[in-house]
Order: structure tokens, then C-alpha cells, then sequence
């Protein structure tokens, strides 16, 4: 594991992701406070303004991504075909194993069982700066052939949070309900325990080497948001949380989230310009509990 030396990654990784972390933020918050991992026993530092551009490095938190309406032409597909002619509708049961590649999680497909942890994790051999740098051995292989891919192209790659465990998504979640007075502040923003893609050890968030614009919108305009926007499917991963579909996901837009899907399934997104996992597998949208 290599770790990175720049300030720009001092960052608690509670905050790390929409499906564990930020995405509106509260209603009065004003800077920062200094905390320790949800496991710590310190709270967690509430989010920081959002940088002013695409180069800014800041040891504070980022601010959480604003929603933003779906874009025009952006929307769900048309109605299908009446019932005689439409496909069948996957069983109930489909992409919930959580030891699957194809598992759907979100806000209404939680892991079965709530507690679930994946069998085998490991480090992946590239730059890790935060403590939560464990993922499934398929998936961190795909990342570590990814990270070459880019070194080679001259953009610099950091993963700066991969699997969560159910406890700590339980501390994570706690925190943004006392941050928000209750539960319905906090689902808008943290993931409940046993509903978060990290916990399956197949997600992880995804930085600049030098740090610029970690976790917050601008990432996606920096040349390692828009490498792996352009790449990130020729190694099985997806964009988990795109722009304008947060009506599907639940979740606002997260430039920085990658989830490992396989390169059958990627590829085949990328092929059909179909931009959630819901869409692809004909899953019902989830954008609340």
C-alpha cells in the first residue's frame, strides 16, 4: 500500500461517499471540526464550503453535492408495452446475493443478512490514503489494472475509501441523524446500516493523486474525474451515482463513486448508454426508503 503524503487526504472517512457520506447539506452548518473515524471515539467534523474550482486542494471536508434536476431528455424510459408484450419483470429475488457481482444495493434492496461481510478483502498495490482501503480481491484487481491504465496516460489515481463494515455505516449513520435532529434529515444524506455499497466490498471512492477537489463536485472536471469517466468500463466499473438520476438511485451525483460490476455488465452499459444498475437489470427505482 503506498500512501499519500499531501494534506488534501485528511479526510474522515464517515464522510467518504452519498451512500455512507454527505450529499445535501444541513441546514446551518458553518466549517469544520476536527473528528476521527467512526469507529473514534471524536465526531466526525461537519462539511466544509465547496472548493471554488477544479485545481483547489483543501484539508477541509468537502462540502456535499447539491441535487440537481434531471436534465432535459435525461429521463426514465418511456412506458412500456402493454402487458402481453413486455418482458417479464425480474424475480424479487434477483442481484440480492450479496457474494454476486450483479447485486443491487440500495434503499430499498438492502444486503441480506444487514450485517453482511464479505469473505475475502484486500489491500489493493496502489495509492491509499485513508484507512478504509480494503476491497474484494476481484475488485481490487480491477482497480489495480485501472490505476496502471492511467498512470500510463499520465493521470495520477487515488482510492481514498473502499469497504465499510455494517458497524461502521452504523456510526456514519448516527452521526448524520444527530447532525440533522432525526432520521429524515439523515437518510438524504447517509445510508442506513445495511443498505450501503461499500459494505459490500465492491465500491470505492475515487481521487486525484494531488488531492485537487476530493469528494465534492468539481472532481469530475479534474483529468482524473473525467479519465475515469471515459475509462472506468474497460475494467468492470461503473458510475454509480450519475448526474441528473438521483430519482433512481437515491442519491445526488457522486463523480467519484465507482462500483466493480464486471466488464460484462460495464461494457454493456456503456453500449446501451444506460446509466444505473437499476435501469440495466429492469430493478424498480429506489429513491427512498
Amino acid at each position: 500500500m503506498r500512501v499519500l503524503p499531501s494534506v488534501a487526504f485528511v479526510v474522515l472517512a464517515v464522510t467518504l461517499s452519498a451512500c455512507s457520506g454527505p450529499d445535501p447539506a444541513p441546514a446551518t452548518p458553518s466549517g469544520t471540526t476536527s473528528g476521527t473515524t467512526a469507529a473514534g471515539s471524536t465526531a466526525p467534523p461537519a462539511p466544509a464550503s465547496d472548493p471554488a474550482g477544479p485545481t483547489r486542494t483543501t484539508t477541509d471536508l468537502p462540502a456535499p453535492p447539491q441535487r440537481e434536476p434531471r436534465p432535459a431528455g435525461s429521463g426514465p424510459a418511456a412506458a412500456p408495452p402493454p402487458a402481453s408484450s413486455a418482458p417479464p419483470a425480474p424475480a424479487a429475488s434477483a442481484h440480492t446475493d450479496p457474494v454476486a457481482i450483479d447485486v443491487v444495493v440500495n434503499k430499498r434492496r438492502p444486503l441480506t443478512p444487514l450485517d453482511y461481510a464479505p469473505a475475502d478483502l484486500r489491500r489493493p498495490d496502489v495509492a491509499t490514503p485513508t484507512g478504509f482501503d480494503l476491497l474484494r480481491p476481484d475488485a481490487a484487481e480491477a482497480v489495480e489494472e485501472m490505476f496502471a491504465a492511467a498512470a500510463a496516460d499520465g493521470v495520477g489515481l487515488a482510492m481514498v475509501s473502499g469497504y465499510r463494515s455494517f458497524a461502521d455505516q452504523e456510526s456514519t449513520y448516527a452521526y448524520w441523524v444527530g447532525q440533522y435532529g432525526g432520521p429524515a434529515g439523515a437518510d438524504t444524506v447517509s445510508a442506513r446500516p445495511g443498505y450501503s455499497e461499500h459494505q459490500t466490498g465492491l465500491a470505492f471512492d475515487l481521487a486525484q493523486a494531488d488531492g485537487a477537489c476530493t469528494l465534492v463536485r468539481c472532481f469530475r472536471d479534474t483529468p482524473a474525474g473525467q479519465w475515469a469517466a471515459a475509462n472506468a468500463a474497460d475494467f468492470g466499473f461503473i458510475l454509480r451515482y450519475p448526474l441528473g438520476f438521483h430519482e433512481i438511485t437515491g442519491f445526488s451525483a457522486e463523480s467519484w463513486h465507482f462500483r466493480y460490476v464486471g466488464r460484462d455488465v460495464s461494457l454493456a452499459m456503456e453500449a446501451a448508454g444506460t446509466q444505473t444498475l437499476e435501469e440495466h437489470f429492469g430493478l424498480p427505482a429506489a429513491p427512498s426508503y
